[in-house]
């Protein structure tokens, strides 16, 4: 079986977890924390020096980082990865978009906001650039969601999983989606998937 390392409360360690629950697939979850210095302990800076979490350990004992790599491998030969060439070429133009336009604003300004041992970090100047930043973002999956019903193809795919991970908590980090209705029906149309569970959920223990 596989294993998830990872934060419940942490949107780009919910994606894989979520992906799992979506497509039926077991896995074993271990809790590595950021805030209490897991992830700088030597026996996991062993599996990823980069000391950061999520992090997918395969039953060969391979490990593969990043979020969005992990729902890349967790999704092939499922419905969530389109079959055609460009419908496949965008979902990961916007799996690219949701870690550079997307995260550095919207998952920041939450993680500002809710973690008391970034507070220092949460200034003025801080809050004001990642509101700019988060609601441009927003708006742009805004414009692409009022012409269609998920992002990249006419089906779910990995990267209506992968924004859907920070967009549907933004309000965490001072966003309005009131203002965003096509973001708010298509959180709802997710939602709605069979398999979908909440972040906070977690396999229950082998």
């Amino acid at each position: 079986m596989i294993t998830i390392y990872g934060m419940p409360d942490s949107g780009n360690c919910y994606k894989p977890r979520l992906l799992c629950a979506l497509t039926g697939r077991p896995f074993r979850h271990v809790g590595v924390s950021t805030e209490d210095g897991g992830t700088q302990q030597p026996g996991y800076l062993a599996k990823n020096a980069n000391g950061k979490v999520p992090l997918l350990e395969l039953e060969d004992g391979r490990c593969l980082p990043e979020s969005n790599a992990m729902l890349f491998y967790l999704g092939e030969e499922t419905a969530f990865v389109p079959a055609d060439p460009f419908d496949r070429a965008a979902m990961l133009s916007w799996m690219f978009f949701e870690q550079y336009s997307h995260e550095p604003h919207v998952a920041v300004r939450r993680s500002l906001r809710i973690y008391p041992r970034l507070a220092a970090y949460a200034t003025e100047e801080r809050l004001a650039a990642t509101m700019t930043g988060g609601l441009k973002a927003l708006a742009v999956m805004e414009r692409r969601l009022a012409g269609q019903d998920w992002l990249a193809g006419s089906a779910a795919s990995l990267a209506d999983i992968a924004l859907y991970a920070y967009t549907h908590v933004a309000e965490e980090g001072g966003f309005d989606l009131s203002a965003f209705p096509a973001i708010g029906a298509w959180l709802t149309r997710i939602e709605a998937l069979p398999g979908h569970r909440p972040m906070n959920w977690l396999p229950e223990a082998a």
